[in-house]
C-alpha cells in the first residue's frame, strides 16, 4: 500500500481544512516545497497536491507550486483541483504531475474526464469520488448531486478508470477514523480497484487494517500536520512493507 501524503495549497500557503469547508483553513506551512521535502526525506515517493483554489474557481491556479515541487523533489505527484477543462490538463502535465485527479468533471462533463482517460490512460487519470451519505459531492465538496458512490465508481470501473481516490467527507479532517467499512463495501463490489483511502486518518494503528482490507494507497494529511503520525513511522512502515 502506498502512503501519500497530502499538500493542501489556499494563496500558495500548506493548509488544511475540515469536511471541506474554506472556513475551517489552517494553514500549516508557508512553503509547499519545504514540505514536500522533508516528505521526501524520510522516504516518501508519493504525494497528492491539491489546488484549493483551483477548486474553488474551476480552473488549474496553483500550478506554479507543483512544477517548483516536481522539479525539486523527485515525488511523483498526482494533482487535483479545478482540473476542468483540455488546457487545464496541459498545464498539469507540463508542470510536473505524474497524475490527475478529476471530481466534479466526472460528473458535470463526463465526455470529457472519458476522453481524457482515453487520451492519457488509465495510468495517469484519477477518479475522485468524494461522497458524503454516499452520495457523489462536487465544486471543491460545496454541492451535492445525485450520484451514487459505489454505482459511480462502478460505472467508470467499466469506461476504464483504474485508480480511484475516495473520500468520506464527513470524516475529513476530523481525526476520527477513516471510512473502513465503506472501502470494504466498494472493494467487495468492485473487483481489481486500485482503491485510495482519504480522509479520517487519525493513528498510525489505521495503516496496516487499510492495507489489509486491500486499499491501494492512502492519502494522510492533517495527522501528519498535527503530529498525530510521524514522518519516522511512515518511514518504518515504508520500509517494512517493502
Amino acid at each position: 500500500m502506498r502512503i501519500i501524503p497530502a499538500i493542501d495549497i489556499i494563496d500558495g500557503k500548506c493548509v488544511r481544512l475540515s469536511k471541506g469547508d474554506y472556513n475551517t483553513k489552517k494553514v500549516y506551512n508557508e512553503n509547499p516545497l519545504e514540505v514536500a521535502k522533508a516528505f521526501e526525506a524520510h522516504g516518501i515517493e508519493n504525494l497528492h497536491l491539491v489546488d484549493l483554489d483551483g477548486a474553488k474557481s474551476s480552473h488549474i491556479v496553483n500550478y506554479k507550486i507543483l512544477e517548483q515541487i516536481a522539479t525539486k523533489t523527485n515525488l511523483s505527484i498526482d494533482f487535483g483541483g479545478g482540473l476542468k477543462t483540455d488546457e487545464d490538463l496541459y498545464i498539469a502535465f507540463e508542470s510536473g504531475a505524474k497524475q490527475i485527479t478529476g471530481g466534479s468533471i466526472a460528473v458535470k462533463n463526463p465526455e470529457v474526464f472519458q476522453s481524457w482517460i482515453h487520451k492519457y490512460g488509465a495510468a495517469k487519470i484519477i477518479l475522485g469520488a468524494d461522497a458524503d451519505k454516499e452520495k457523489i459531492a462536487i465544486n471543491g465538496w460545496q454541492e451535492a448531486s445525485d450520484h451514487e458512490l459505489i454505482p459511480f465508481i462502478q460505472e467508470y470501473k467499466t469506461k476504464g478508470i483504474a485508480y480511484v481516490i475516495c473520500t468520506d467527507i464527513s470524516k475529513d479532517g476530523m481525526l476520527q477514523g477513516p471510512a473502513f467499512d465503506l472501502y470494504k463495501r466498494i472493494l467487495a463490489s468492485i473487483a481489481d480497484l486500485k482503491l485510495i483511502a482519504s480522509g479520517g486518518i487519525s493513528s498510525f494503528d489505521e495503516l496496516p487494517r487499510l492495507a489489509e482490507i486491500g486499499c491501494e494507497g492512502v492519502i494522510i494529511g492533517k495527522a501528519i500536520y498535527e503530529n498525530r503520525i510521524s514522518l519516522k513511522q511512515l518511514e518504518q512502515f515504508i520500509l517494512e512493507i517493502n
